[in-house]
């Protein structure tokens, strides 16, 4: 198990409430991916070596493909999968699902919450994700919703948070 206080987890929007939607060409979505990359680095440089992904279409995807490139250099990085509930693909398409099985496969820990969707799982597991982190790294629009729940729950919790404001 990896130490709290080496790990970072992150939360973020999906597409549907991000300004260039699912078009990861953009070049908004471009220079995010760049922040997101510069960001762990500089969280590696703090001592950071556990990542944790809440495995969501959109910003978790990001985050995770770029904790995998960070790993590329950095052998001693890990990444954990919080899976929210295993049917959590179930309604994606075929391209979301394979690339949800990629990362799934590239994480060096899985961690499925619960079984099937319900209500509150989504929270569930973005508690699980703060309660296991000394960091919280976040893509966010100051909109309310999962990631604003998460922040708050994190500075409730002492955790840190660092803001990527998109």
């Amino acid at each position: 198990m990896a130490e709290r206080e080496k790990t970072c987890c992150f939360s973020g929007h999906r597409p549907a409430k991000l300004p260039w939607g699912g078009n990861e060409t953009d070049e908004r979505c471009l220079a995010l991916k760049g922040e997101l990359a510069a960001r762990l680095e500089a969280l590696y440089a703090k001592g950071y070596r556990h990542f944790i992904c809440g495995m969501a279409l959109g910003c978790d995807m990001y985050f995770a493909e770029a904790v995998t490139a960070l790993r590329d250099v950095h052998e001693d990085v890990t990444l954990e999968a919080a899976v929210p509930c295993g049917t959590q693909p179930d309604r994606w398409n075929r391209a979301q699902r394979e690339r949800y099985n990629a990362l799934l496969d590239a994480c060096s820990r899985v961690t499925v919450l619960q079984i099937g969707y319900s209500p509150e799982c989504m929270m569930r597991r973005n508690e699980y994700m703060v309660d296991h982190s000394s960091m919280l790294l976040c893509c966010y629009n100051g909109r309310p919703g999962g990631t604003m729940r998460t922040i708050l729950y994190a500075e409730r919790s002492g955790v840190a948070v660092e803001i990527i404001e998109i």
